[in-house]
């Protein structure tokens, strides 16, 4: 799976810690996700469209190998 957590965040002016902290996870847990090592659970995705103001399928997108 693919995403643009980072290009979002960049967009809100957000820094991972101020992300981690609207959804309710650690500085780390975004880093992860960012970096494509961690894919985030049903929650947490509704969490992130939620401060994105966007749907899922607009910053996480299925890979070649998914």
């Amino acid at each position: 799976m693919e995403n643009t957590i980072k290009v979002e965040r960049a967009i809100l002016s957000l820094t991972q810690d101020d992300l981690a902290k609207k959804i309710g996870v650690s500085r780390q847990t975004i880093n992860s996700i960012e970096a494509n090592r961690y894919v985030p659970s049903t929650v947490l995705a509704l969490k992130l469209s939620e401060v994105f103001n966007k749907p899922v399928n607009d910053f996480f997108k299925l890979s070649d190998d998914d």
